[in-house]
């Protein structure tokens, strides 16, 4: 039976004995409290047992208490009953119980259940204690003072050391800045900003501020335009937490100059320039994937400084953000808002307003704005740089007519409704964008955002670039490298290509060793060859042709005979020297040695160039018959390249001037040749010469001379 059930059902009929006892005795319908009094001490048998209830009306029940008797086993059984009806305890026979601690717990703690006894009340806390709880005070204390003055006093030595403190000496200004100074032309951009980007007039050099080298670094160098700094606590304190503060979003302050008339603030250099200059650059093409970066690069920057002890900024614009080499914005100009140069232009000058276009209303408002600004001061100026990164058209674009800075600003401060704000483009950017803009810009500063906030707000609006922006940085780098390579691989190509080419017309214009020696930046030394042989050849009534022809077709004339005759000579072991207008000379021997081949060599490609002329065919005269003229003679020449540019191969002794007289003595369609070439030739045994007797030779007087016939048996 279920105990639960049982219970129940006993309760029920425990009333229902209760109610007809009290009904029967005052014959009517009886209250409550009548039937509950004749339910207390009353005592019968349900189905649960044996039930009792006391005069209080609770119900006095038995109880057990089970003990693990054998631990082997883990099995339990009853050692102990209690029967309330006789208010004892007692054991069952053939157990006994194994109380925790060896004896059985007291019916009620030494202590009371409430702690109420006065004897251990006095012995909460013994004299020991007290002393150890005193003491242990004293030394928290006294540890507490401790570190307390020693920071002070490291403190102190750090405001005394002035760790900040650099030397004009040391820093080498750059020589940009060395032009500068010197009143060479140059030409500065961008308004009011405290980075600016500073070209040449040339265009080859950008720098975007002021720069120098200290400790082998280059660095940007903020001046002031004090005359002197007073180096009291306040701008000590300044300096010092300008050191402290250091994020990946603020540019590194590195330290200052004090040294009269050089006062300056010397902090990290951004070769990238500000974002303005990247904004108002349209070579630069930037998508949201990279607009979003440079926006939450500048989010993170706030963020720490507002959360810094510097708390504000209070000059933030596009121009005092400048980027790295790595592509990282980083905030600058922030801080020392006592060491730095409040003076302003003139109240008509462009260059007031147009530094105040990212100012807060309430700012532009007061008489004297603190310098270091607000926070909500530094949200306004946030949407506005947030309008300049959507639409790129300039600090606080408006529609239509363009207003100067000046008027802008006067507007602004009026606070006419509705405000005078940048214009948003829903087609330029999200609309979630444009109200996150209009929030950070509203007149009421309690409005805008804070930096945690914005930062949570551009999350969501940009959870896929967010969340993908460095795979899509590494698939734009994995896609430009293999663009790259295949780029490389097609200029390498190209440039084997074009190598080819060019060493092809090299080895045609010089000789391929004296061209390798070149190629080497070695100086070819001219060389003397003991024997060779040179043939000279010229057209036969070349100046009567080229009398009756006209410029062009001479030149088609040379053009067509040399081609073939170059198409030919391929086949021997030959070298042609130069072509000058109708002569043509060649070589060989040299500058390869073939030792006694070279007269064979030479003999063959004569014959060869004496039949193609026979059939060869001139293009304005087909009818008349080209006659060629060719002298050959063997001897010692020295050979060296002449000039340096269009260098030439030339050949110089007497052998290259006997060679031209046997031209020049010789007769159309015969090769005439040298006695010293007969020699040679008789001794391959396979020439067919005739001896042509005895001939007057100029400058050489009277010499044997012989015609070369053809190749084949005898002489």
């Amino acid at each position: 039976m279920n105990i639960i059930a049982g219970g129940f059902y006993d309760g029920l009929m425990l009333y229902a004995h209760a109610l007809s006892e009290a009904m029967l005795m005052s014959g009517a319908r009886p209250p409550g409290s009548v039937v509950t009094e004749r339910m207390w001490n009353r005592t019968f048998y349900g189905v649960t047992g044996l039930v009792h209830l006391d005069e209080n009306g609770d119900r006095e029940t038995d109880f057990a208490l089970w003990d693990m008797m054998d631990t082997n086993s883990s099995a339990f059984q009853i050692v102990l009953v209690y029967n309330s009806s006789g208010g004892q305890l007692d054991a069952v026979p053939g157990t006994s119980l194994r109380w925790l601690g060896g004896a059985c717990p007291p019916d009620v703690p030494v202590c009371g259940f409430k702690n109420e006894n006065p004897a251990c009340l006095a012995k909460t806390i013994t004299v020991h204690q007290m002393l150890s709880i005193v003491l242990f005070f004293i030394v928290a204390l006294a540890i507490t003072i401790t570190v307390f003055i020693y920071r002070r006093m490291k403190l102190e030595k750090e405001l005394v050391a002035q760790l900040w403190r650099i030397s004009w000496d040391d820093i080498q200004m750059s020589n940009l800045d060395r032009v500068l100074r010197s009143g060479s032309r140059v030409t500065l951009s961008l308004r009011g900003s405290a980075c600016g980007s500073l070209a040449t007039a040339d265009g080859n050099t950008q720098v975007f501020a002021k720069t120098g080298y200290y400790k082998g670094n280059i660095v940007a160098i903020k001046y002031t335009d004090r005359k002197r700094v007073e180096m009291n606590r306040k701008v000590l304190f300044e300096l010092k937490h300008m050191r402290d503060v250091q994020n990946e979003h603020l540019t590194r302050f590195i330290g200052a100059s004090v040294d009269p008339p050089n006062i300056c603030i010397v902090t990290e250099y951004c070769p990238r320039g500000s974002l303005q200059d990247i904004l108002e650059n349209d070579s630069i093409t930037l998508d949201w994937m990279f607009k979003y970066s440079l926006i939450n690069d500048i989010v993170r920057g706030m963020l720490f400084l507002h959360n810094s002890v510097l708390l504000s900024h209070g000059k933030l614009k596009s121009s005092n953000c400048v980027v790295d080499n790595r592509f990282v914005l980083k905030i600058t100009d922030y801080g020392l808002s006592s060491f730095r140069s409040h003076g302003d232009p003139g109240k008509d000058a462009h260059a007031y307003y147009a530094q105040r276009l990212w100012m807060a209303p309430e700012l532009l408002r007061m008489e004297s704005p603190p310098p270091q600004g607000t926070q909500k001061g530094d949200v306004y100026s946030f949407g506005i740089i947030l309008q300049e990164v959507a639409l790129r058209r300039g600090v606080f674009y408006l529609e239509g007519e363009p207003l100067s800075p000046k008027e802008l600003v006067d507007r602004v401060i009026l606070g006419e409704w509705p405000c005078l704000r940048p214009d948003t483009d829903a087609h330029s950017h999200a609309p979630e964008l444009g109200q996150l803009m209009q929030r950070c810009w509203a007149e009421e500063p309690t409005e805008r955002p804070e930096f945690n906030h914005v930062r949570l707000l551009l999350r969501k609006q940009n959870k896929e670039s967010r969340s993908n922006i460095l795979d899509n940085l590494l698939s734009r780098m994995e896609q430009y490298a293999n663009n790259l390579e295949e780029l490389v691989e097609e200029r390498t190509q190209a440039y084997h290509e074009e190598k080819r080419k060019a060493e092809a017309l090299l080895y045609q214009i010089l000789p391929h060793s004296v061209a390798e020696q070149l190629k080497r930046g070695e100086t070819v030394q001219a060389e003397a060859f003991d024997s060779v042989s040179i043939y000279f050849s010229d057209i036969v009534g070349f100046t009567a042709i080229s009398a009756e022809s006209t410029p062009m077709e001479v030149v088609t004339l040379l053009n067509d005979l040399y081609t073939c005759f170059d198409a030919i000579i391929d086949n021997f072991d030959v070298y042609k020297v130069e072509t000058i207008g109708d002569a043509y000379m060649v070589v060989s021997g040299l500058p390869v040695r073939n030792g006694k081949l070279h007269g064979r060599e030479i003999a063959r490609m004569g014959l060869a160039l004496r039949d193609a002329v026979r059939t060869f065919k001139i293009r304005n005269r087909p009818e008349e018959q080209l006659k060629l003229r060719i002298g050959i003679h063997s001897g010692p020449v020295c050979a060296g390249v002449v000039g340096l540019k269009m260098p030439r191969y030339c050949l110089f002794g007497d052998t290259v001037n006997t060679s031209s007289r046997m031209e020049s003595s010789g007769e159309a369609l015969k090769i005439h040749v040298s006695a010293a070439t007969r020699d040679v030739l008789l001794e391959s045994g396979r020439f067919q010469l005739e001896r042509r007797g005895q001939i007057d030779v100029k400058g050489k007087g009277k010499m044997t001379t012989y015609w070369l016939l053809g190749e084949g048996d005898g002489q």
